[in-house]
This record gives structure tokens, sequence and C-alpha cells, in this order.
């Protein structure tokens, strides 16, 4: 059993609790607005999960998703990440976000931008290129023919390992896109993004994946 500490409590974020409590972990679940606001969450994910601020979500979870909109990487707080598996979910839509020059120049990711937030983190891109009720709805066991693929990307080995396992254990087989910076290729408007797709589809989809100056 870990503890997964869960900072946004958004479509994303509550299917990964979810997820985490029926594959037998405790959650620890924050959002913008206070604890009190996740009563009905929490009550609904039973005694394995427990609602928090963002700082206690941090410091109790062993692993941490970072599940927030993108001009909330800024309020992450960095010191109880220290060392941390911190994954991150985020898509960046300009429309939604704002503009951000280096991501509009693709000189980085939303991934990076958190790792550059978070230093002593180990940043594991993750879960973003899936429908939030996909997370349940296409989660299967190991070996089942078909079995949907997740994408990793992350430049510390040991987190991407541990981030492979969870997402095998809730339901998904892996496909390891490389590090950080190669995240771009599942972000939106890219082939892996959104379709229920096999490893080998998603391996694919990765290789064909090209930057938006190039579409």
């Amino acid at each position: 059993m870990t503890t997964i500490g869960i900072i946004g409590a958004g479509n994303i974020g509550s299917q990964l609790a979810r997820l985490a409590v029926r594959n037998g972990h405790e959650v620890v679940i924050a959002n913008s607005r206070g604890p009190e606001t996740l009563t009905d969450l929490v009550t609904e994910l039973g005694a394995g999960a427990r609602a928090a601020t963002r700082d206690e979500a941090a410091a109790a979870g062993e692993i941490v998703v970072v599940t927030t909109p993108l001009a909330a990487i800024e309020t992450i707080p960095a010191g109880p990440l220290e060392g941390k598996v911190v994954i991150d979910t985020n898509n960046y839509y300009p429309q939604r976000d704002g503009h951000v020059e280096a991501l509009d120049s693709e000189t980085t990711t939303t991934a990076e931008l958190l790792q550059d937030h978070l230093p002593g983190a180990r940043v594991v891109k993750a879960f973003n290129h899936i429908g939030a009720a996909d997370l349940t709805g296409h989660a299967s066991a190991a070996g089942t023919p078909d079995r949907r693929a997740l994408v990793v990307a992350g430049d510390d080995a040991e987190a991407k390992r541990v981030v492979s396992d969870l997402i095998d254990q809730f339901g998904f087989d892996v496909v390891d896109a490389g590090p950080l910076a190669e995240g771009w290729r599942i972000q939106r408007d890219t082939p892996g993004y959104g379709p229920r797709l096999t490893a080998a589809e998603l391996r694919e989809a990765l290789a064909s994946a090209e930057r938006y100056r190039d579409m």
C-alpha cells in the first residue's frame, strides 16, 4: 500500500483517486478551495481517503500527482516534494491557460516547467492523454488482449519505474517515451493524444508525432 497525494480534485484527479483506492492505496487529496469542499468525494472513496490542504497532500504522499491548471504550477509547494516522485498530468491549451512563450515556441514542455518549479522532485509525465472517464472505464488486468497503453516520460529512470508499476496496477500497459523533453510527443493534437491504443500502436503514434510548427 502506498499513500498517493493528489493535488487537484478535478476530473482527472478524482478518477485517479478512485483507481488508487480501488487498488488498495491510501489517498490524500487537495484542491484550491479547501478540504471542506471535498466531503462528497472522500465519502464516496471511503476510509482509504481523506481531504487535506495542498501542503498536507504534498507532505503525506509517497507519490504525488499534480493535476491542476497550468497557471497553478507556481502554487505547488516545493519543499514537501523534495526527493519525491511527482506525476504531471497537465496539457497546454492557450485558449484556457493564456499564452506561455516557452510553450508556444516549443522550447520546453509542461512537465519541464513543473520540474523547474520543483527542482528537488522527480517529475514523470503521465495520464495526460486519456479522458477522465476512460481511466476507470478502460482499465483492465495485465495480459488482457488489446489492453490500452499509457505513456510515461521522465529524466529519472527509477521514478519512471515507480510510475510504470502504478499504471500497470491501475490497469494499463506502459510505453516509455524517453526523457521529459520528449513529452511533446503525447501533447494535444498528436496521434497518441486521446484514442485508445495498444502499446504497439502507441509506440507508432509517438514515432509519427510532429511539432506544432511542422503540422
